[in-house]
């Protein structure tokens, strides 16, 4: 459990440059402190404790505005950075090394049975306010943008934006932690660029050939004129 601990603190304080020191992250991050909630709710969970289970986890709530379901199973290493608001279904499974910001949801679509909730893999990156609803996976080294609402499969070395959400981009390298949340270009806004270049070359198209017909049309009629 310590070890745990520890690589959990020096996890954070790689990741987070205003982290000054491990008692400073122990003492004050409410998104350890949540996952040590965690920690005791799904030990609880895990020996079919439910009731005390669920109790760890609403107290680590009230502390913290973080829920986090005693089922979810996640790996070590993650760094929920603020946190306030964000949910974690009771299926959903997190690999090492992930970092999720505030307002994000791990989330299903429905009141199915089983598995429901997503697994994101190990090195995923998931931006404010994103949701992820649903019983697929999003692979190792993803990002998912601010915002982003994941519907579907995201795979490893990707970065999905929008809403719906979308790759917009998959180059098979690995995915620095460190994510650009504002330069990430909208996948709609480039298909309404497209569509507007569409628009202007047939535009300039029709133009071209009205200004040939008024050619043709003057032509003749001053053909007309010299054989009168």
């Amino acid at each position: 459990m310590f070890k745990r601990l520890r690589y959990d603190i020096a996890s954070i304080k790689r990741r987070d440059p205003a982290a000054r020191s491990s008692a400073e992250v122990f003492l004050l991050y409410s998104g350890l402190h949540a996952l040590l909630w965690y920690r005791v709710a799904h030990w609880f969970y895990k020996h079919h404790r439910f009731f005390l289970a669920r109790w760890c986890s609403q107290t680590g709530r009230w502390f913290t505005g973080i829920e986090i379901h005693p089922g979810a199973q996640i790996g070590k290493g993650l760094f929920i950075d603020h946190g306030s608001g964000v949910v974690i279904g009771e299926t959903a499974i997190i690999g090492d090394d992930c970092t999720i910001y505030q307002g994000v949801t791990l989330g299903g679509t429905g009141k199915e049975h089983g598995k429901r909730h997503p697994t994101l893999g190990n090195n995923v990156l998931v931006g404010s306010g994103a949701k992820i609803l649903g019983p697929f996976t999003v692979g190792d080294n993803a990002r998912i943008a601010a915002g982003a609402v994941v519907l579907n499969e995201v795979p490893p070395d990707s970065t999905a934006v929008g809403v719906p959400a979308r790759i917009v981009r998959k180059n098979g390298t690995k995915i620095c932690e460190n994510m650009d949340q504002i330069h990430i270009k909208d996948p709609v806004s480039m298909e309404f660029c497209r569509l507007q270049m569409e628009i202007d070359k047939l535009q300039r198209a029709l133009r071209e050939a009205s200004e040939r017909h008024q050619l043709n049309n003057q032509k003749k009629e001053n053909e007309n004129d010299e054989n009168l």
